[in-house]
């Protein structure tokens, strides 16, 4: 039973590193309603792909900078919290609670099964 709800919980929490993605897509073009068009498409791929980078090098299971929990901590806390500040912002507060409310339910699950922590390697 453990592994199934671990695995279900692990599950979520890609499914939710995807979302998080499209929330600073979103987010990053309209939270400047009245700025230049060009440079809000430019910024919704930009912040995904700056969230990108910054998971992949310090928060990812199988990242190459390892000695720095405090890295790993920020920069989870850095894209999820950016991702529902960005929606929240962009005018879908609603959706930014909803997402922001299963993120912290999924890390206190992960945390109470020993699958959160900046030691786990896979």
């Amino acid at each position: 039973m453990r592994k199934a709800v671990t695995g279900t919980q692990l599950m979520l929490r890609l499914l939710l590193e995807l979302a998080s993605l499209v929330a600073l897509a979103i987010g990053g073009y309209r939270a400047w309603p009245d700025g230049p068009v060009a440079l809000r498409v430019l910024l919704a791929p930009a912040l995904p792909a700056l969230a990108i980078v910054l998971w992949g090098r310090y928060a990812a299971p199988r990242r190459p900078v390892r000695d720095s929990p405090a890295l790993w901590y920020g920069v989870q806390l850095l894209v999820w919290g950016g991702a529902v500040a960005l929606l929240a912002v962009g005018g879908y507060p609603g959706w930014a609670l909803g997402l922001g409310a299963v993120m912290a339910v999924n890390t206190v699950a992960l945390r109470s099964l020993g699958e959160w922590s900046p030691a786990i390697e896979r």
